[in-house]
């Protein structure tokens, strides 16, 4: 069972030392990010879809994360989150 343990070990930090580290833009809704968008995934899903996503983009891809992956994002939230998406990473 210890052996196990260690793999798994060796598994998740071979699988984070992969991740990268990106920094976002500074700007209003950066916290919103930060607090609410990065504790299910990382700032690299914001990146890899900024060159393809317009408003309309935005507005459905964080409706989805609201609506069936169950973020806790309130709507007052929710519209600075998608501001600051389209400000500082839309198409």
């Amino acid at each position: 069972m210890p052996i196990f343990f260690l793999l798994i070990t060796l598994f998740t930090n071979a699988a984070l030392s992969e991740e990268s580290q990106i920094h976002l833009k500074e700007d209003l809704g950066k916290e919103n990010i930060i607090s609410q968008c990065s504790i299910c995934h990382s700032a690299d899903y914001i990146t890899m879809h900024a060159k393809i996503l317009d408003r309309s983009g935005w507005e459905k891809t964080v409706g989805k994360m609201i609506n069936v992956m169950g973020a806790p994002i309130n709507d007052c939230d929710k519209k600075i989150i998608i501001d600051y998406l389209v400000k500082n990473y839309g198409k």
